[in-house]
């Protein structure tokens, strides 16, 4: 096998486990958002703002190692 077709392919391989892997953790963090919103409504403001702040950095890291594969993919 061509060695450009194997780098595609292992770029491929890493942008979808990202993306699954961001998916899983992002779903966990909102699951137990909801949870602790409903155990706690006086507390879902300050819940709603962490979850965000996580999420964005789960986000972050996303787009990070997908830039990484796009790059790894181009050489």
């Amino acid at each position: 096998m061509d060695p450009k077709a194997l780098g595609y392919l292992a770029a491929g391989i890493g942008a979808a486990l990202t993306v699954i892997g961001a998916g899983i953790g992002i779903g966990k963090l909102a699951a137990a958002a909801m949870e602790a919103s409903g155990r706690q409504p006086e507390v879902a403001g300050q819940v709603r703002t962490s979850m965000l702040i996580a999420a964005a950095l789960i986000e972050g890291a996303t787009f990070f190692a997908l830039a990484i594969c796009i790059i790894l993919a181009t050489k």
